[in-house]
């Protein structure tokens, strides 16, 4: 399963707030609604993000292993 607890965490040591993800950058209440619940957002928002805040796509989401993942 993919997580974006990276994202909280770097969104806390940035200057950036979800005020100003939504006010400033038109980042979606609906985007951080999936970012709080781990579901899936398309690369241009990682993109999105990581430009925003100035950080790599490990610094928003991380991949653990889990055995809901969807079997291959």
């Amino acid at each position: 399963m993919v997580s974006y607890r990276p994202f909280w965490q770097t969104l806390q040591q940035s200057t950036e707030t979800t005020y100003t993800l939504i006010k400033n950058h038109h980042i979606s209440g609906s985007t951080l609604d999936k970012l709080r619940k781990n579901k899936p957002l398309n690369t241009t928002t990682i993109n999105d993000l990581c430009r925003i805040l100035n950080c790599r796509v490990e610094d928003v989401m991380e991949y653990i292993p889990s055995d809901d993942d969807q079997k291959l």
